[in-house]
């Protein structure tokens, strides 16, 4: 006999034995092994023939127990008794009641930006104690992000879930996803997916001028603000901590002002008749492995001051002049120098 896994308590079948003698020495009773699901309901036909009827009692569990073994007795009453026996199979078939169960309430991972396309991310599980139809699960994502659906794909078969685009961390940094799996039969389960990436290195620094000052007077003190800069770098953590320094020995130096933010000042006297001015070359590094570095290049013009004494060629000059020269003829020229600029010379 065949049975659902659901069915409750219920008239399974009749049977008749049958004894050829007559009187006391018929058919008296039945007698069914001992179970806890089924029972012996016995019957008396019009024509007094005695039926057995089995009829379950309690609920039957095919993942508990998915077939029984009765034997069914029938008794006489005659002295001595005779008994006949028949063995009864009973195979529990499945119903559809349970849900498919992951073997996680929520998938936590991790996974570093820049993954190469079709990675593996993580593969969920969902078991069903069911059996045929009714265990075979079927994967979808039940809510997901438009962000997220263009960048993970599901098997609907083994739950494998891979990305189809380059994860950035510094356009988002968490994804969750919510995996729904279905079985055969219409049950289905709910788990969470929560994806975490992590920062790699792949963002140089950034400089930025907010201010410059130039040109500067070449009297200017040691400490005189030339230029302000921000320094930012996307990355996040050491790959995000940036440091600046001037390429190459000059007057100025760079100190760091506040959060991402540099001065470069004035380290020493200027002096514009030896320099007229200076390609300031800003190199910014961030601490990653490997770091990245940025560089940007700015003109600082000097400028002048009437700091420079008008000069002459000469400490001293002797001319010649010949006698009867005439009213307003040259009779001489002298020359002086002075290395300031524009009207400071």
């Amino acid at each position: 006999f065949f049975l659902s896994g659901d069915l409750g308590a219920d008239s399974l079948f009749d049977s008749g034995g049958k004894d050829p003698d007559v009187g006391v020495n018929s058919l008296k009773s039945y007698q069914l092994s001992k179970n806890p699901h089924f029972i012996l309901s016995v019957n008396e036909s019009p024509d007094e023939n005695k039926y057995a009827e089995l009829i379950l009692e309690k609920s039957l569990d095919r993942e508990k127990q998915n077939s029984h073994h009765l034997i069914l007795t029938a008794v006489d009453g005659g002295d001595p008794v005779r008994t006949g026996t028949v063995q009864i199979w009973i195979n529990v078939t499945d119903a559809n009641d349970n849900l498919p169960e992951f073997t996680e309430e929520i998938y936590k991972v991790s996974l570093r930006e820049n993954l190469p396309n079709g990675s593996l991310v993580v593969q969920v599980k969902a078991t069903d104690p069911d059996e045929g139809l009714n265990a075979q699960i079927t994967y979808i994502f039940s809510n997901i992000k438009e962000n997220a659906r263009k960048l993970f794909n599901l098997d609907p078969v083994n739950g494998r879930i891979t990305n189809t685009g380059i994860l950035d961390f510094e356009k988002t940094n968490t994804y969750t996803i919510r995996i729904e799996a279905r079985d055969g039969g219409g049950q289905a389960a709910h788990s969470k997916v929560q994806i975490e990436i992590l920062d790699e290195n792949d963002n140089a620094p950034e400089l930025t001028f907010t201010s410059v000052s130039s040109p500067i007077p070449e009297d200017s003190v040691p400490g005189t603000v030339t230029a302000l800069i921000k320094a930012y770098d996307r990355d996040a953590g050491e790959n995000g901590d940036v440091t600046c320094h001037l390429q190459h020995s000059l007057p100025f130096k760079i100190v760091s002002s506040s959060s991402n933010y540099y001065k470069i000042l004035t380290d020493s006297t200027l002096d514009r008749e030896r320099t007229p001015k200076y390609n300031i070359t800003i190199t910014a590094t961030d601490k990653g492995s490997p770091p990245l570095s940025t560089q940007k290049t700015i003109l600082l013009q000097i400028s002048d001051i009437n700091d420079n004494a008008p000069v002459f060629e000469k400490p001293s000059y002797t001319a010649y002049v010949p006698e009867n020269n005439p009213s307003g003829a040259s009779i001489f020229s002298v020359k002086a120098l002075d290395r300031d600029l524009d009207r400071n010379a």
